[in-house]
């Protein structure tokens, strides 16, 4: 057992604060970044594809926008619509807490649709890669919601239970490290496997992130504490629960119409 202890403020200027969540989203963005020019380095010298690898950096100025509109618009619209329809300036307050994943999800899938319209390219090219380093964002940000004390988990009696002082004296299961390993560390690896194959088709990676990812995502969801304000949907799931099976839905979909190759 663990009594957390963390603080989420690693520096303190009186000030400014530096948070390690604001550091999870930059080392998530950084290394995610160049995981991908190295993806995209691999097609190009393999005559994979022809690109100019200097048009993905454009891209990341969308993504970084799409992750924080979305993000937070999907807080807004799925976990608490009613707070902020009474509310709506406390809708910019970003710095109190309240991004949806699966609403930066889909703020992502429009920035990156709109960017590669633009340059009439391939949308599923570009999604196929940022699906692949996703992870890699999505694990710094579940250590960072560890470290905060926040989406913890149900009770347990579990060796590796963890007790959150400013929640209670209960001892719970640490859901945020079980989604780190899960929608971050094994998903990496098997989408990373997967992309460098070069028979791939396009859109199969796009997929494969929302299926496994929704499935991951549901697991965790066994162990993870609803978020009060919204609690049980049918005294059953979860909103995140039900917002990735429709995820699960939505990968099969692609899935289906990547292997008749209707992306390519």
């Amino acid at each position: 057992m663990y009594i957390h202890d963390l603080n989420p403020v690693l520096i303190n200027f009186g000030f400014f604060e530096v948070r390690w969540y604001s550091l999870a989203y930059i080392f998530g963005i950084l290394i995610g970044w160049w995981a991908a020019k190295k993806i995209i380095n691999f097609k190009i010298q393999n005559k994979i594809i022809e690109f100019d690898n200097k048009i993905f950096d454009d891209l990341i100025s969308y993504i970084i926008i799409s992750i924080i509109v979305g993000g937070r618009l999907g807080y807004v619209i799925f976990y608490n619509l009613s707070y902020y329809l009474s509310n709506p300036f406390d809708i910019f307050k970003i710095w109190q807490g309240g991004m949806s994943f699966h609403g930066a999800l889909i703020g992502i899938m429009l920035g990156t649709y709109i960017f590669a319209n633009k340059l009439k390219v391939n949308t599923f090219f570009f999604l196929d890669i940022i699906a692949c380093v996703a992870p890699i964002g999505i694990f710094f940000g579940r250590i960072a919601n560890f470290i905060n004390g926040e989406l913890y988990g149900k009770p347990t009696n579990v060796l590796w239970s963890v007790i959150f002082p400013e929640i209670d004296k209960l001892p719970r299961h640490p859901s945020q490290l079980y989604e780190a390993a899960l929608e971050g560390i094994v998903l990496f690896f098997i989408l990373i496997s997967q992309i460098y194959k070069k028979s791939i088709k396009t859109g199969t990676v796009s997929a494969l992130f929302m299926i496994l990812y929704g499935f991951f995502r549901i697991v965790s969801e066994i162990f993870r504490e609803p978020d009060i304000q919204v609690g049980y949907l049918f005294n059953l799931l979860s909103m995140g629960s039900v917002l990735s099976f429709v995820m699960i839905l939505i990968g099969l979909f692609i899935l289906k119409r990547a292997k008749d190759n209707e992306f390519a």
